[in-house]
């Protein structure tokens, strides 16, 4: 791509988020996720491959529905209340269909499919935008809306993205969707969390964006797309390779390691609002999610595939092509 197509790109991306994060206004808001995701759309489908064309077109189809829905509720909220403040969401029909479009922004179930879709359809470079950089402005979005939200559907989004993320996860042989499955995952946590404490949550999406960059950063070095060739790094990069393994494993959230503190403060605050039974369903279901990291990482560091791989052995890194 064009260097200088790619800082436009790059630089809507930046003002997309920073206007829906600034503004109070709901049309405002609803202009700098839209920036957003035109600026994204380029980025998905640089590489011309049908796979990209159709995930950026999964992308643009999703995201302009949602967009479409929080444009509708911010109306009818502003129909019944006169209020275009993002803090003034009290008609309970709005709450409801916000509460709707921002899980379709987001990926939690059930408006999850096209997430690991997108993900496997373009680069590890963009796919790092997609599950970090492009969740923000809706999780800011959520932050600034956390009292008015509907809780009941909230709760329910957020076992079954727990559930369903974990789940699917165990099934993949792809680094991509496992790490789609991932973020579906740790987003439930995030919508458990976010009307009781938002503050929380957030701190949740930062440690998220953080292990999740580490992960993808190692991924994009050793030029990996298969658990199969997972297998045979550490003989190439093992520092690489033990670096991946901590971070995969602070992201399953084993107590030594950062990813254990959100998931911890998120289950002391959820029994302190006498919610004890979901605490411990979500804390239950972080364990699927568990078995797929430990597996990433047993690959990652400390076996050579026990089959005949058609991957050939690299002695050397070769810079991926972006």
């Amino acid at each position: 791509m064009n260097p200088q197509a790619k800082l436009i790109f790059t630089s809507s991306l930046l003002l997309g988020t920073t206007i829906t994060i600034s503004s109070n206004h709901w049309i405002m808001a609803w202009t700098g996720l839209e920036i957003n995701t035109l600026a994204i759309l380029p980025l998905i489908s640089k590489s011309h491959h049908p796979r990209a064309i159709e995930a950026a077109t999964k992308y643009f189809l999703v995201q302009a529905a949602a967009s479409t829905l929080i444009l509708f509720s911010s109306m009818t909220n502003a129909w019944q209340t006169g209020q275009w403040d993002i803090a003034q969401l009290t008609y309970p029909t709005s709450c409801l269909i916000l509460t709707t479009a921002i899980a379709m922004k987001l990926g939690l179930v059930p408006f999850h499919f096209w997430f690991p879709e997108v993900l496997q359809g373009t680069s590890l470079t963009t796919g790092l935008l997609l599950s970090t950089a492009m969740k923000f402005p809706p999780i800011v979005l959520l932050f600034m809306t956390s009292q008015s939200l509907n809780p009941t559907l909230l709760t329910t989004m957020a076992i079954l993205s727990a559930a369903l993320g974990g789940w699917m996860g165990m099934n993949q042989t792809q680094p991509e969707k496992i790490l789609a499955f991932s973020s579906i995952s740790h987003l439930g946590w995030m919508a458990i969390i976010v009307i009781y404490s938002p503050k929380l949550a957030l701190l949740n999406f930062y440690l998220y964006t953080l292990m999740t960059t580490a992960v993808f950063l190692a991924l994009n070095s050793i030029n990996t797309l298969k658990l199969s060739t997972l297998m045979t790094t550490w003989t190439k990069t093992p520092a690489l390779s033990a670096a991946l393994m901590l971070a995969l494993l602070s992201l399953a959230g084993l107590p030594p390691l950062t990813g254990f503190l959100p998931k911890w403060l998120i289950i002391e605050e959820l029994t302190k609002q006498g919610m004890a039974p979901t605490a411990t369903i979500i804390a239950l279901l972080s364990l699927l999610s568990l078995f797929f990291y430990l597996r990433l990482a047993y690959c990652a560091t400390i076996t050579l595939p026990p089959h005949t791989t058609n991957h050939m052995k690299q002695w050397h890194i070769t810079k991926p092509t972006n």
